[in-house]
Formats: structure tokens, C-alpha cells, sequence
């Protein structure tokens, strides 16, 4: 697909519904992303914020949407714009002008894409089976990338929404281990069984009255209400989510907890989700919500039971094989003690990465680096685990340290004998390190994994 002739048609849309141009920002987040570049990139080659890009775009994403007729987001503008092109050129070849939507295209904009076996946009054949219209934002969902078998866990999911239909999921895990990847790809698998498809990441300022107003926004504008102000009347959110099977996928949601905090304290000014995710939970609804983070809401339990409609995943590493897969990529397949590797770093996919491209940098092999249990901790390594770290309160901070003294899994009577914590503090502490994933817990014994523990050793030694 040529570029440019997809900025000239972004461009022609944008201009036919606003009647300015692309200014220079959305024109980086439509070449960025027809580049097939994360937010994230866009930003720092625009020397912007990256919540700045996501605004743009989501704008970019409702104007093409709703010029075009279809949904559509980042993760298929390419996709979209391929569509229209060759709508344009096969169907109305030789035409002076060509209206899509409520765009007329003329006969200067009708360049011949050299891309075969495209559909038009929102064209069906007469035999073709009737589905629910799929509404979708998904412009703030990554894009999936390379995905390291996870069956038992989608299977799970899919399971827990689409036979069991659980209202609100969390899916937690600690830094690395694969939670929005996961997400992603259950999101591809199944939004068609939803008539709404919803992904937002909570970062910065995710305000409830934000959300919820973007969250109402998509669906007026789905349901076509006119502006009379009969219709200007606002609805609840659950009385949506009660009349629409919707998926809304939160990313980020351990963004809403305070830090310095036992897991899952809300932040003051984001109280008003506690409320929102009861009303998910208690009242009647088709629809599910699955929050995805380092650590779940306080009030949500660890341990659910079949007749409630909440459920708790959360994520561990990746099995041999899938880890294996990381290695391969990196060019590490055939390196001795491959499985003392992975199991050292326990099939976390990040941690793997990341240890994976400092021995390929550095031409050491793996022998060398399990050579008296050494733990290497580079320094991206560092970055995502402080970050984690650095939520924690100072009680669970002081059980860190103990645990890392420990050579062997401890219980709590012996985490009790250092006298530095009372039992109750003790209790709180453990539970909250535990929904965190921080700790690990075998029976009645507590331990950290060689990571960890490596880590919290080296911030007490500077």
C-alpha cells in the first residue's frame, strides 16, 4: 500500500467532517501506525506525550468510523484504508466522483492499489449469515506481536465469559509475565460474541467520569440517537451494559491503587470505581468486565467460588516448551542447561527477554551464567521490577527483606520469631505481597523467587 495515497485519503475524510486538514501530530499517529508503531514510538519520534498520541488517535478512530461505516481502531487501519482504496478503484473505475459514507470521493483521488483480493467496505454477500453488529474501541489495545502458547489460560477465560458468563474477571500477575498479551488475544478470539467490544488502559488521570462518558459515547453513537433533547437524557452505565452484551477490557487497573499501600487501596479520587465494579458484580447484566493488572481490587477475593460471578486468574510462567519458543527466537536454542534457565527465571517472558539479549550481547553461554547460582538483573530488568516494588507499603517492604534473608521456604511462625512485626501487621503483609505476586506460597511456607530475591539484595546493599 502506498502511504502517501493513504495519508490523502485519511486526509480527504478528515477534511469533508471537520473541514480542516491533518494537522502534523495526526498525521505522525496515521503514518506511525499504517507503519504498524506503538503509541509509545509515535510519541517519542513526535516528541509528545504518549497520552497525547492516544487522544489523537481515538479521535482519528471515531471520525474514520463513522465516515467510512465501519469500526475502526489502530490495530486495523491498515486493513480499513487497504478496503476503501480498492473499493474505489475496482467497483467505480472510470467514475467522476464516489460516495462513501457521507464522503465523496473524486475522480483525482481513484489511484489503483496493487493489492489483490480485498473486500469493500461493509459489503456482504446475500447468502452471507446475519450476525450482531460489532461495535469496537480498541484503538488504546496493543498490537499482539509475538505470542508464546498460553491454551490452558485462554481456555480458561473463554470458559469463565462465554459458558459461564462471570461478570467481572481480574487477570493478575507480577511485571513481565505476559497478563496484556494474554488479554489481547483472548480480545481477538472472542469479540464477535459480543455487540460491543471495549479496551481502555487506565493511565495517568483514568477518572470514572472520563471513562464512563467515553464508555456512553460509543454507545449513543452506535444506537444513532438524534439530538433532540428527548434523547440528551443519560443513561446509567449498568442500564447499557444490562440492554448490550459488552466486553471491556481495563488495562492497567492497579493505576486506580495508591502506592505505599497494602494491595488494592483505592487512590482518594478514584473511590467511585469501588462502586462501579460492585454494580458489575451484584446487579443482573449479559456483559463482562476483565480487569488486568499487577494487583487486583481489595475487595475482590482471591479464592471464588462457582456461584458467584467473579473470578481471579492469576498468571504464572510459561512451561518449558513455551519458554523455549523465547529462546529459540534469540538465537539460544541450543544452549546447555536451557531448562535450569527457564526455571530460574521462571518462564516469566520478559525476564527471559531480557537475560536472553544480554548473553547474546555479551557471548557468554548459559553454564556461565547459572555458575553459583548467579542471578543476572540487567538493568530493564531492574526498571520493571522497581516500578512494582515501589508500590508496596513499608510493612510489606520489611517482610521482603526477611524473606530474602531466608535460604529455604519459611512459615509463619519462624517469620514471626524476628519479633520486627506483629502478627496481625504479619497476616496483612503476606496477604497483600501474595495478591501482588511477590511472594510465593507452598502449603504453609512462604518464599521469594531467585529474582526477587536477588533484586531486593541488591537495593539493600546500596
Amino acid at each position: 500500500m502506498n502511504l502517501k495515497e493513504a495519508l490523502n485519503l485519511a486526509n480527504k475524510i478528515v477534511f469533508d467532517k471537520t473541514g480542516q486538514h491533518l494537522d502534523d501530530l495526526q498525521e505522525a499517529v496515521l503514518k506511525g501506525t499504517l507503519e504498524r508503531e506503538t503509541y509509545k514510538h509515535i510519541a517519542k519520534d513526535f516528541d509528545c506525550s504518549e497520552s497525547s498520541v492516544r487522544k489523537v488517535g481515538a479521535e482519528l478512530w471515531e471520525i474514520l468510523s463513522e465516515e467510512l461505516g465501519e469500526d475502526v481502531s489502530k490495530s486495523n487501519l491498515r486493513s480499513a484504508i487497504e478496503r476503501l482504496q480498492v473499493f474505489l478503484f475496482s467497483k467505480h473505475f472510470g467514475q467522476d466522483s464516489v460516495q462513501i459514507g457521507f464522503v465523496n470521493f473524486c475522480g483525482e483521488t481513484l489511484h489503483s492499489p496493487d493489492i489483490p483480493n480485498l473486500h469493500p467496505p461493509n459489503q456482504e454477500t446475500s447468502n452471507a449469515k446475519p450476525t450482531k453488529t460489532l461495535h469496537q474501541d480498541l484503538s488504546e489495545m496493543p498490537e499482539l506481536g509475538n505470542f508464546f502458547d498460553r491454551t490452558s489460560e485462554l481456555h480458561t477465560l473463554t470458559t469463565w465469559i462465554l459458558q459461564q458468563n462471570c461478570r467481572l474477571i481480574t487477570l493478575t500477575g507480577i511485571s513481565g509475565i505476559g497478563k496484556t498479551s494474554l488479554a489481547v488475544k483472548l480480545v481477538q478470539q472472542i469479540k464477535h460474541e459480543f455487540e460491543y467490544a471495549v479496551w481502555y488502559t487506565l493511565d495517568e488521570f483514568p477518572t470514572i467520569d472520563k471513562f464512563q462518558s467515553n464508555l456512553r459515547q460509543l454507545f449513543s453513537h452506535s444506537e444513532n440517537l438524534d439530538s433532540s433533547p428527548t434523547n440528551q437524557k443519560r443513561l446509567p452505565l449498568i442500564k447499557y451494559l444490562q440492554n448490550h452484551r459488552c466486553l471491556v477490557v481495563l488495562d492497567d487497573v492497579h493505576n486506580l491503587f495508591s502506592s505505599g499501600e497494602l494491595a488494592g487501596k483505592y487512590k482518594p479520587d478514584y473511590e467511585e470505581y469501588r462502586s462501579l465494579f460492585k454494580q458489575i458484580e451484584k446487579l443482573s447484566h449479559q456483559s463482562c468486565f476483565l480487569l488486568v493488572g499487577w494487583e487486583p481490587p481489595k475487595e475482590v477475593p482471591q479464592l471464588t467460588s462457582e456461584n458467584t460471578p467473579i473470578r481471579t486468574l492469576q498468571l504464572t510462567g510459561l512451561d518449558i516448551a513455551a519458554a523455549g519458543e523465547i529462546l529459540r527466537d534469540k538465537g539460544l536454542a541450543e544452549i546447555d542447561n536451557c531448562e535450569a534457565l527457564i526455571h530460574r527465571y521462571q518462564g516469566n517472558p520478559f525476564w527471559l527477554k531480557s537475560v536472553a539479549t544480554l548473553i547474546q550481547e555479551l557471548g557468554i553461554g548459559a553454564t556461565e551464567v547459572l555458575i553459583d547460582d548467579t542471578i543476572l538483573l540487567p538493568e530493564d530488568l531492574k526498571d520493571v521490577l522497581q516500578q512494582q516494588y515501589d508500590r508496596t507499603s513499608e510493612l510489606e517492604k520489611q517482610v521482603l527483606s526477611l524473606l530474602a534473608t531466608e535460604n529455604q521456604p519459611v512459615n509463619f511462625a519462624k517469620l514471626l520469631q524476628h519479633g520486627q512485626i506483629s502478627s496481625s501487621d504479619l497476616l496483612n503483609a503476606l496477604q497483600s505481597l501474595s495478591r501482588r505476586c511477590f511472594i510465593e506460597k507452598e502449603a504453609s511456607l512462604y518464599t521469594l523467587s531467585p529474582v526477587l530475591k536477588q533484586y531486593i539484595k541488591t537495593r539493600r546493599s546500596h
